[in-house]
């Protein structure tokens, strides 16, 4: 089933309510439909959306793939983001259409299959993951060349550092990423962390895979919550955890370990298709690999030196 969330130049997103006589009617979902044999799923798209909404598509990107099981049936959606279209959309079908912010989909009666859709929409598709420094001179130079290049969401990651250490680098480097709107997590799961997402201070924590097994998402928590993951069960254990992403790795080879392995677009595509879970692509990763990694169901990419490089 293909899906598209239509997103204005102002940021809101279209849902359409599902017309009497339908499955699910009166429910609000992202509009589209069912892939015809032997069309393209770009095509799809663009025909559902001339069929249902009058619409001609011009500019759309994969944003995610997954598996939902409703009591009486499964449904496999393959979500699209719509930037451009011409013309006004309209309820070809007799169906009520809204425009919504993104803060405003859920209280909008959203199918539970479409749930998901509202965090992949809220998340960028870069994330940039500092390296191992501990200088705040080094990583603000480091952060600015990341945003530069495009990262939406900047992860501190300094292994080894005490807790509290950790919160008061974070604490000095967040405003970096908060003056020009890119989201700022750290990497741990401490009380101590937990209390500058409470605050404000910080956007969320995200669990290393060594962490995963122990208890998940923290209590009275309200920010995002990542997770690092490196086979299909620990992607499980991330959604069971209530993780709202996770990092799945390696994809690719990387220059720390040549020669080790990898896993490769087609399995990462495996291992992700049924996950109710944005994913992204972890481990050689450069900004030039967005593309594939949406291609492969990915939410985009994640990477530490492929930030160091401007964008091509």
């Amino acid at each position: 089933m293909l899906a598209g969330a239509l997103v204005a130049q102002d940021g809101r997103v279209l849902l359409a309510q599902r017309p009497e006589g339908k499955h699910l009617a009166g429910g609000w979902e992202f509009p589209g439909g069912k892939k015809d044999l032997g069309e393209t799923r770009k095509a799809a798209l663009a025909r559902e959306l001339r069929e249902e909404l009058g619409v001609e598509l011009r500019s759309a990107r994969p944003l995610i793939r997954f598996t939902h099981a409703y009591p009486d049936r499964v449904v496999d959606l393959d979500v699209w983001r719509v930037d451009a279209w011409d013309g006004e959309p309209r309820g070809l079908d007799g169906q009520a259409l809204a425009w919504c912010r993104l803060h405003e989909l859920e209280q909008q009666g959203l199918l539970p299959a479409d749930r998901p859709i509202v965090t992949a929409l809220e998340l960028p598709p870069l994330v940039a993951i500092t390296p191992g420094e501990r200088d705040p001179r080094v990583l603000r130079a480091w952060i600015d060349k990341a945003i530069g290049a495009g990262a939406g969401l900047v992860q501190l990651r300094v292994p080894d550092l005490r807790p509290a250490a950790l919160a008061d680098l974070a604490r000095v480097l967040a405003s970096e990423c908060h003056r020009r709107d890119v989201r700022f997590v750290v990497n741990g799961v401490d009380p101590v962390l937990a209390a500058l997402v409470r605050e404000g201070i910080i956007d969320g924590l995200h669990c290393p895979g060594r962490l995963l097994r122990k208890p998940g998402r923290p209590d009275t928590f309200a920010g995002y919550f990542g997770a690092s993951c490196h086979d299909p069960a620990e992607l499980e254990q991330a959604a069971a955890a209530g993780a709202d992403y996770a990092f799945l790795s390696p994809v690719k080879q990387t220059r720390s370990h040549p020669g080790g392995t990898f896993l490769g677009w087609e399995r990462f595509a495996e291992w992700t298709a049924p996950l109710r879970l944005p994913v992204y692509a972890l481990g050689g990763m450069t900004v030039r690999d967005v593309e594939t990694a949406w291609d492969a169901g990915a939410q985009g990419i994640a990477g530490i030196r492929g930030f160091q490089l401007p964008r091509a």
